[in-house]
C-alpha cells in the first residue's frame, strides 16, 4: 500500500490497524493470545505499517501484546500509544490524569510494554479538565527532546483546545470517530486540521461494526461488548440506521465490494491525511478491510453517498451520557 503523511512528517500506510478488540470492549475473543500476535504480523506482511494501542487498553496488555507482535519489524512499523487516564492498581481506571508528572511516568510504563526505545505518536487519550493544555504539549515536547517520544497527538480534542496545543508543540495527528454514521468533526474539525496541517485518524470507522452490514436488529451482544450499552446499538436504533447500510450494500454491489470496503474507501476519499484504523480478530476481515484501499470511488459515486446519507437520519447517541462527558468536543 501506499503511504499517507500525517502532521509533522509522519508517514504511514493509508490503513491502519486498531488493536483494542484483541484486549477489551467487543467480548470475549475465540482467538488465543498467539492468534492476535499472527494475526498483527500478517498485517504487517500486507503492508500495514500503523498499529494503535493504549495503556488503558486492558488495562496494559494490550500495549504488551502489540508490543510481542512487533518487536521483529520494529523499524518497518510507527506505533501508537496513548497516555492520561488514572489507572487503578486493581485494574479499570478512575479518570482522567495528564499531569505531566504522571505522563513521564506513564511513558516508561508505556515503553517497557512495547519493548522499544521511542513511541512514534503519543497520543493525549482524553482532554483533561483538570491540567491545561499547554502543561501537557509542554510535556511531550520534553519527551520529544529526549528522543523517547517523536510525534505528539490528541484524542476527541476541540478546535480550541487543539490550536492551543499545537502552539506549544506541533500536533501531528487527531484521533476521532468519524464515518458515515458520526459526522459531527466535519463541522469545525476537519477544517482546522487542514488549515494546521494535521492528519486525522478515525477511530470506529465502520461504526463499531455496524457498517459491514453483521450486525442487525436481531444481534445480541455477549457479555462484555460495549456495544450492549451504547443507545445507538439499541434494538430500535439498529432497526431504523439499518438504511445507512442498505445504502452501502446497493454501492459495493455496483463495484464488486461489501459495504465494510464502501465505508472505508469514503473515508479515505474526504482528505489525502486521513487514515482510519479498523480492528478486527478475524483474518478474512482484516483481509477485506486492506481491501478497502484499492476501491476507487469516482466524484459521482461520492455525490450518490452524499446525496443518499443525508436523506438518512442515524438514531441513538454513539456513547453513553458518561463516555460522552469525556470528550472535549
Amino acid at each position: 500500500m501506499a503511504s499517507r503523511e500525517l502532521g509533522d512528517g509522519l508517514h504511514v500506510s493509508p490503513i491502519g490497524f486498531g488493536c483494542m478488540g484483541m484486549s477489551q470492549s467487543y467480548g470475549p475473543s475465540t482467538g488465543t493470545r498467539a492468534d492476535h500476535v499472527d494475526l498483527i504480523r500478517s498485517a504487517v506482511d500486507q503492508g500495514v505499517t500503523f498499529f494503535d494501542t493504549a495503556e488503558v487498553y486492558g488495562p496494559y496488555v494490550n500495549e504488551e501484546l502489540v508490543g510481542e507482535a512487533l518487536r521483529p519489524v520494529r523499524d518497518r512499523v510507527v506505533i501508537a500509544t496513548k497516555f492520561g487516564f488514572d489507572i487503578k492498581p486493581e485494574g479499570g481506571w478512575r479518570g482522567t490524569d495528564s499531569r505531566p508528572e504522571h505522563l513521564r511516568e506513564a511513558v516508561e510504563g508505556s515503553l517497557r510494554r512495547l519493548g522499544t526505545d521511542r513511541i512514534d505518536l503519543y497520543y493525549q487519550h482524553r482532554v483533561d479538565p483538570d491540567v491545561p493544555i499547554e502543561d501537557v504539549a509542554g510535556a511531550v515536547k520534553d519527551l520529544i527532546a529526549q528522543g523517547k517520544v517523536l510525534h505528539f497527538g490528541l484524542s476527541e480534542a476541540s478546535a480550541a483546545t487543539i490550536r492551543r496545543a499545537h502552539a506549544v508543540q506541533p500536533v501531528a495527528a487527531l484521533q476521532s470517530e468519524y464515518s458515515l454514521w458520526w459526522r459531527r468533526p466535519e463541522d469545525e474539525i476537519i477544517p482546522l486540521l487542514e488549515a494546521l496541517g494535521i492528519g486525522l485518524v478515525p477511530f470506529s470507522p465502520l461504526g463499531k461494526g455496524f457498517l459491514t452490514g453483521a450486525i442487525t436488529a436481531d444481534t445480541i451482544f455477549t457479555e462484555g461488548d460495549i456495544r450492549g450499552t451504547i443507545p445507538r446499538f439499541e434494538a430500535e436504533a439498529r432497526e431504523a440506521n439499518q438504511a445507512l447500510v442498505d445504502l452501502l450494500a446497493g454501492i459495493a454491489e455496483g463495484k464488486g465490494a461489501t459495504t465494510a470496503q464502501i465505508a472505508l474507501a469514503w473515508l479515505l476519499a474526504q482528505r489525502p491525511w486521513i487514515v482510519p484504523i479498523p480492528g478486527t480478530r478475524r483474518p478474512e476481515r482484516l483481509a477485506e478491510n486492506l481491501g478497502a484501499a484499492r476501491v476507487e470511488l469516482t466524484a459521482g459515486d461520492l455525490l450518490d453517498i452524499e446525496q443518499a446519507a443525508s436523506r438518512v437520519r442515524i438514531q441513538g447517541a454513539r456513547y453513553p451520557e458518561a463516555l460522552e462527558k469525556m470528550t472535549d468536543l
